[in-house]
């Protein structure tokens, strides 16, 4: 059951203009850190108005385009930090994506970016696993190469030891890619590998 203040929100503001479209929230941790740095947890601004019309987050900075219902104008929230701490998850799933983050998006024999798929450095058909200590990304091309075989027998070499990552260790990772659209109110809480100074 919808309160009246949720059912006035999504009546006035749910509505998006055309020019209203790519106005992302950078979205925070209580404790000012965000949430993921990769993907980077950003929302929509619809989402952000209405998280800061129900009191769940702190707009610490503003786009300077405007939403307005009937009785409301508020600036579009372009940074919110949530009042509750959200716990970070201390086990990493076992994903792609998280593969070839923690591989830097690139292949583990060769170091080239771009086509990766993923390869089982036991090959499944001499009993390897699916698992963190068993799967690298891997381009097309050296996949191929080693097919089913060995290391030893492909002649090919591993760049790093697979093994799990931890939640930490993939946050610190994903601040290497940060992404094509970074506005401007959300340097000071983002540290994309900034050295500081002495």
């Amino acid at each position: 059951m919808l309160d009246s203040k949720t059912a006035e929100f999504r009546t006035n503001f749910v509505r998006e203009p055309q020019n209203l479209r790519h106005h992302p929230a950078l979205v925070l941790n209580a404790d000012y850190r965000p949430l993921s740095y990769y993907p980077l947890s950003l929302w929509p601004w619809q989402d952000a108005v209405k998280a800061a019309f129900l009191e769940r987050v702190t707009i610490v900075a503003e786009y300077n385009e405007v939403v307005r219902s009937p009785t409301t104008e508020i600036k579009i929230p372009s940074v919110v930090v949530l009042k509750e701490f959200v716990k970070p998850q201390k086990r990493v799933a076992f994903t792609r994506f998280n593969l070839f983050l923690r591989d830097e998006f690139c292949c583990q024999y060769c170091g080239a970016k771009g086509d990766l798929t993923f390869d089982h450095v036991i090959p499944r058909a001499r009993g390897g696993i699916t698992s963190w200590d068993n799967v690298v990304a891997a381009c097309s091309r050296c996949n191929l190469k080693k097919g089913s075989k060995m290391l030893a027998q492909s002649g090919m070499t591993l760049r790093k030891r697979p093994g799990a990552p931890s939640a930490p260790y993939l946050q610190n990772m994903g601040r290497k890619f940060p992404p094509n659209f970074l506005h401007e109110s959300w340097m000071d809480f983002l540290y994309w590998d900034a050295e500081l100074e002495a």
